[in-house]
């Protein structure tokens, strides 16, 4: 689950292209309120050996705020301040919130956001303990209660500061056990739910990382346990993975399908893709699917005739000068 950042953000410069806004700002945000995850994490996780192999956090101090984005940091309980970035498009336009994977960092993310604004979808990012410039350190046991928490205190923030659109929750990587639990336990808050390159079954996962969670005597439901809280979520659902991920091999991806409580979900599968690869093989494709799911789910997808009002002006303006 380790990201190869330098090789993901060559990839992107390759594949796409620049776009930016003009606002950018810092903001603070804190609250004191705990939340409970539907599952708690148990505490037989927190293991050194455990965690290193879960946990890669980078440390950095805090970048310049790109073009368009406005920095929020939510403090937890405790006053653990968790550094976040809104991509904003506009205050009507849905919000994304993203959870990254366990070797990305906020900035990793600084030449994707504005692929988000070109779609018209806010894209905000959150962190994790000990990551970036948040405080902390990161814990198995504290993983999905912050994810939750943060979920709170950014859906305030967002009511607080005149954002209106439709909510969306995101994973990728690691960051789908947090975007599964968040999306259970706020179902009636949020319009949908996005997994990339997820996982269904942790102790599968483990070993490839080298980790026999069964011979510590860990079973399956004590560990993010995903499969089985996905089945709980029944609002439209959208699954990305890639055909050649060797990391999280593609039937993972399709078992999260199949236990799936949603009554509208999909299955994409990115020919030639690996884990850390999805963007950069689809292209402006990834960000045009994601796009038509938020839309479609959110209840603003253009009818039959706005569509073939579109199509008719695309085939005008293409038609070549006489």
């Amino acid at each position: 689950m380790v990201i190869c950042r330098l090789v993901y953000r060559i990839a992107l410069f390759l594949c796409l292209c620049w776009g930016s806004l003009s606002l950018a700002s810092t903001c603070g945000y804190g609250c004191s309120k705990k939340y409970k995850t539907m599952e708690t994490q148990q505490n037989s996780m927190d293991r050194p050996e455990i965690i290193q192999h879960i946990f890669h956090p980078v440390k950095v101090a805090k970048n310049v705020t790109p073009p368009g984005a406005i920095d929020i940091e939510p403090q937890l309980e405790g006053g653990v301040a968790i550094g976040c970035r809104l991509f904003s498009h506009s205050l009507a336009a849905p919000t994304l919130i993203f959870f990254h994977g366990n070797g990305e960092i906020i900035p990793d993310y600084d030449e994707i956001g504005p692929y988000y604004l070109q779609q018209g979808i806010n894209f905000l990012v959150t962190e994790y303990r000990g990551y970036g410039w948040s405080g902390g350190t990161p814990l198995t046991s504290t993983l999905l209660p912050d994810s939750n928490s943060l979920f709170v205190l950014l859906r305030r923030w967002l009511s607080d500061h005149g954002y209106t659109g439709a909510l969306f929750v995101m994973g990728r990587s690691l960051g789908s056990a947090s975007a599964i639990d968040v999306a259970v336990n706020h179902s009636s808050e949020i319009s949908g739910l996005i997994i990339e390159s997820g996982f269904a079954k942790t102790l599968p996962l483990a070993k490839v990382l080298g980790l026999d969670l069964e011979e510590m005597g860990i079973a399956e439901e004590q560990t993010f346990n995903n499969s089985s809280k996905i089945e709980q979520f029944t609002k439209p659902t959208f699954i990305l993975h890639g055909q050649h991920d060797q990391l999280i091999p593609l039937w993972q991806a399709e078992t999260l399908q199949a236990a799936s409580g949603a009554k509208s979900k999909e299955l994409q599968i990115v020919p030639g893709a690996d884990h850390n690869s999805l963007i950069a093989v689809a292209g402006q494709l990834y960000f045009q699917a994601i796009k038509k799911f938020i839309d479609k789910a959110a209840g603003t997808a253009p009818d039959w005739r706005e569509r073939r009002r579109q199509f008719k002006a695309q085939q005008v303006t293409n038609e070549p000068c006489k």
